[in-house]
């Protein structure tokens, strides 16, 4: 698959606490594992443009828009909430994390890509239409979903494959028909909302300690059938990545080979139901190494399909 890594070096800029687990060092060492392992070569690298408010809007009210905005600090940090702050650069990643995803959009409906990755920050699957929540400010998977709709793309599919329920997504798609999605994750744990499933929202709660096995299940049983009957057009990925045996942010005990596993499926899919293309957006994945490693399998399996 003809596959691109879209980032900008401003997403380096949105900065917590110095102690803060979604740091800038994430994209770091997402990047220097690429290079090191020669991926770099087989992809292509493009640079996240800026998104407007015009973007946001597509999926937040306006209030929430405006809070944002007007609560960029000159100095130090500003709380949204318990978890998520802002700082006087944080929107400059802001505009480049929701960007990434417009971009990623055109890149596949018009032919250039078959694959792009949005190595992006701040994350998005915890914001809903009127609130930042874990991390995240905007909703950038959202957003770009909204986007491709207004492109002409009829059904989407959004996997969410974070250790923590993709809530603020499932808020905002769950009454779209023409948005499936799904969402694995740790249960009970971190954001605690009640598991819900419709024709078009599929839940996958998986106990502490679940490993690739369990993951293997899932997909098949519960996601496949599925995905097979909505036909998406296009597939978004939730890509979080502290479900790893390694990441002390979560209780799952996944790994590289699971990445990659599960990324080959989402090939085959994409392939078998005739998708416009794949587009995967870095969520959560804390441990800077096992971070690294599993972005990498999952880029190199798009990329070598």
């Amino acid at each position: 698959m003809r596959t691109a890594i879209i980032s900008h070096p401003l997403c380096r800029r949105h900065k917590m606490t110095a102690e803060h687990p979604e740091c800038p060092q994430r994209l770091d060492a997402i990047s220097d594992r690429i290079l090191a392992s020669g991926l770099d070569i087989a992809v292509t690298h493009l640079m996240a443009p800026k998104a407007d408010e015009s973007h946001y809007a597509l999926v937040h009210d306006d209030q929430h828009i405006e809070r944002v905005l007007t609560s960029i600090p000159e100095q130090g940090l500003i709380d949204l909430d318990g978890d998520t702050s802002l700082c006087k650069d944080s929107l400059k990643a802001i505009e480049r994390a929701v960007g990434a995803g417009i971009m990623a959009v055109d890149e596949v409906l018009d032919g250039r890509h078959d694959a792009a990755f949005c190595s992006v920050r701040p994350p998005g699957h915890h914001a809903d239409k009127g609130k930042s929540a874990g991390f995240c400010i905007f909703n950038n998977v959202a957003i770009a979903t909204k986007y491709a709709q207004s492109k002409g793309v009829n059904r989407i599919a959004i996997l969410d494959i974070d250790v923590h329920h993709g809530d603020g997504t499932q808020a905002i798609v769950k009454s779209d028909p023409n948005v499936l999605f799904c969402s694995l994750f740790q249960y009970p744990f971190y954001p605690n909302t009640e598991i819900e499933n419709t024709e078009t929202v599929v839940n996958s709660p998986l106990p502490v300690a679940s490993d690739g096995a369990d993951l293997r299940a899932l997909y098949s049983q519960q996601w496949l059938p599925k995905l097979r009957q909505f036909q998406p057009e296009l597939i978004f990925i939730s890509a979080g990545f502290d479900a790893h045996l390694e990441d002390d942010m979560g209780g799952l005990k996944f790994v590289e080979g699971d990445y990659a596993w599960f990324t080959q499926q989402i090939a085959l899919l994409n392939n078998e139901l005739n998708c416009r293309g794949i587009i995967s957006y870095l969520e959560g994945g804390y441990d800077l190494s096992s971070l690294g490693r599993s972005v990498e399998t999952h880029i190199r399996t798009l990329a070598e399909f």
